[in-house]
């Protein structure tokens, strides 16, 4: 009897002490990456309202004034590689809190900064200090999760995702309105500086961390094995895919509605950007559906949506066109919740190295699609970047059905190791 028990003990021990919905642990848990995300989505996007204003006020075109953003998010991706591993040697909340400061500090300076160089150093320097959140803070759920509340805790952080990310443009472009960018970018900044704070005092140290030290040789193994697995580099595509599609739409619909024959100002394009707020709703949503029916049979349904959203999009009547982004944001705060959280639970004992693959692949997509969606509006207007959009759709609907066929996962990709404790396949 003692030897059937004594594997059982350590499985059932992390078990016991996870964090589940209901507890005060969660709610704490909840508020500290809540506000983590809000302030990494608002510091990150707050530049995009304002790219048709750097067009105008540094005299370069839609293309380059994207590098404001898809340099942060490019660096961004390379970096997450391997801030997993410093998380795994360091631990996860200094890495993240350390991630929040910095990055609040860089993105106040950028609003005193004189000309558009300077500009896209601070912007590429963030993307470096932005790196210790998504990953680290996608390990630390599923690390300290339980399995039945991991799906609803996923989706309140990126719900908190979306509400920064909304945020963030809607405070920038509606200042920049009234005051100019910089008061704009500044105000995100000082909101970010606020956010860190909060999640310091309020995350739970982690229970079931147990350090790794760096050491290349076995970083590389767990980075190999992950490509050996059916799912994960599937999965990794369908971040590319999804943020590609979602932030080359944003990137560019303000040049189509600034202009003739909408005209609006920058202060109702901003708004259009609270549409952000239906992320909230989908991502926790679509997160339980999938966890209740499976991730199989719920994220082709995330593609679809964004589909239908480009192709209103491409009409005419500027309340279609609001309907378009709604759809669009709908399906990709949803796709993006069940494939995050599918990553986590098929990594087995590399979490922190899938999470920082997945989260490489997603920004990746924000800067390549991003900047080259700026090429098709240059060429062919708003119907070229839908064109473009549409075509990333579609491959991510062939990715799902991919997934689809996916048997589901008996055993962790990678040998377990006590960082597995608890986790689920």
């Amino acid at each position: 009897m003692s030897t059937s028990a004594t594997p059982a003990g350590p499985a059932a021990d992390a078990s016991s002490t996870a964090i589940r919905h209901g507890t005060p642990a969660f709610h704490r848990t909840n508020l500290a990456l809540f506000a983590a995300g809000l302030a990494t989505f608002g510091l990150l996007y707050c530049v995009q309202p304002l790219m048709p204003q750097f067009s105008h006020d540094y005299g370069v075109s839609a293309a380059t004034s994207a590098l404001s953003l898809s340099l942060t998010t490019g660096v961004l991706a390379f970096a997450m590689l391997f801030a997993g591993a410093l998380s795994d040697a360091v631990g996860r909340k200094s890495v993240m809190a350390a991630s929040l400061l910095s990055s609040a500090v860089l993105v106040l300076a950028t609003a005193l900064v004189p000309d558009w160089h300077m500009l896209l150093v601070l912007r590429t320097l963030l993307g470096l200090t932005l790196s210790g959140l998504p990953a680290v803070a996608m390990t630390y759920l599923s690390e300290e999760m339980h399995p039945d509340s991991i799906g609803l805790g996923m989706g309140l952080y990126i719900a908190g995702n979306a509400i920064g990310g909304m945020g963030g443009r809607l405070v920038a472009g509606v200042l920049a309105d009234y005051f100019g960018w910089r008061v704009g970018v500044a105000t995100v900044g000082g909101i970010g500086l606020v956010s860190a704070l909060l999640f310091w005092a309020s995350l739970p140290p982690s229970r079931h961390f147990v350090r790794q030290p760096l050491h290349l040789r076995s970083l590389l193994a767990r980075f190999a094995a992950m490509f050996r697995d059916a799912a994960l580099p599937w999965l990794f595509a369908t971040g590319f895919l999804l943020l590609g599609a979602f932030v080359t739409v944003y990137n560019y619909i303000g040049y189509r509605l600034l202009a003739p024959p909408y005209s609006l100002s920058q202060t109702l394009v901003g708004a259009i950007f609270s549409v952000y707020l239906i992320g909230t709703f989908s991502s926790a949503w679509m997160g339980h559906l999938a966890g209740q029916l499976g991730r199989r049979k719920v994220l082709w349904t995330a593609f679809a949506l964004m589909l239908l959203g480009v192709a209103l999009t491409a009409l005419t009547s500027l309340w279609l066109i609001v309907l378009g982004i709604v759809a669009i944001t709908f399906g990709f705060f949803g796709g993006h919740s069940i494939a995050s959280s599918w990553v986590g639970r098929r990594a087995g004992a590399s979490k922190a190295q899938a999470s920082s693959m997945y989260l490489f692949s997603y920004y990746m997509g924000s800067s390549l699609a991003g900047a080259g969606g700026g090429l098709f509006y240059a060429s062919h207007g708003w119907h070229g970047v839908a064109a473009f959009v549409g075509a990333l759709v579609l491959a991510g609907l062939l990715v799902a059905w991919r997934l689809y066929r996916v048997p589901p996962l008996v055993n962790v990709a990678t040998p377990p190791t006590p960082t597995s404790q608890g986790a689920m396949p």
